[in-house]
């Protein structure tokens, strides 16, 4: 008689440990300032077409069907931009704005009120003030900064013009000067029939020498839609990103 043998259970198999996730360190001021970078710069690509080789889907087409206005076009005043405040609340427009001034409007185009390079933009426009607007231009910064950001901001720092908040963008869009989470420092400047004498990013003073020389009505003399000089734009670009750079790292150190 065959004697059955009964198999051996087999042992069970070792239980492996779980995998402990690593914690990950916070950012750093550093890393967070190198975001900041890189977040910029991709504005600024995406402001001069190197992105995609188009404008930003965001921007009002003006009369001319270019996208975001340009030197010499001419936009359609009373439908452009929306509905935006001045620092203390009033409601208004481009179209009016342009209409109560005499010559056109500057609109200078800030990040964060009382940050260094907005500081310093507004304040070379104070202090250039009275030159700037001989010739019938009216002066406004323009951000998204709220009424009593950019109240507190006009008063501390004694600015002879007023500020409009624009805290949903349309106007700063419409302008082509919108960036990520705030506007992209610049400036655009048009005159009474609505025609574009600026439009463009630059560094505080690069902003208000815009401004200058069509004061002076240097921009004449080559035409509007003149090349600019090599390098100028490139020049133009990184100086902004770097003013950007500073007030993003002084917000952070605060």
């Amino acid at each position: 008689m065959v004697e059955l043998r009964k198999r051996k259970t087999p042992p069970p198999a070792p239980v492996r440990p779980a995998k402990t996730q690593k914690k990950t360190a916070p950012k750093s001021k550093i890393e967070k300032v190198k975001e900041v970078v890189k977040e910029k710069v991709e504005a600024v690509k995406e402001f001069s077409g190197a992105s995609n080789g188009e404008p930003s889907g965001d921007a009002v087409v003006p009369a001319t069907g270019t996208g975001v206005p340009q030197v010499g076009d001419t936009i359609p005043l009373t439908s452009f931009g929306g509905e935006v405040e001045t620092h203390d609340g009033t409601k208004t427009t481009l179209a009016k704005l342009v209409e109560e001034s005499k010559a056109g409007v500057v609109l200078f185009t800030y990040p964060k009120a009382s940050t260094p390079g907005c500081t310093k933009q507004a304040c070379l426009f104070r202090d250039s003030y009275e030159p700037l607007t001989v010739g019938g231009l009216s002066i406004y910064g323009l951000s998204t900064d709220s009424p009593k950001s950019n109240t507190t901001f006009k008063t501390k720092q004694n600015l002879p013009y007023p500020l409009i908040c624009d805290p949903k963008q349309s106007l700063i869009s419409a302008i082509g000067l919108k960036g990520p989470k705030s506007a992209k420092r610049g400036v655009f400047v048009v005159d009474k029939s609505g025609k574009v004498l600026a439009a463009e990013l630059g560094s505080p003073d690069g902003t208000v020498a815009v401004v200058k020389k069509i004061v002076d009505g240097s921009t004449t003399a080559d035409g509007p839609n003149a090349p600019p000089v090599e390098g100028e734009k490139e020049d133009k670009e990184i100086a902004n990103t770097a003013s950007e750079v500073a007030d993003s790292a002084a917000k952070i150190d605060a």
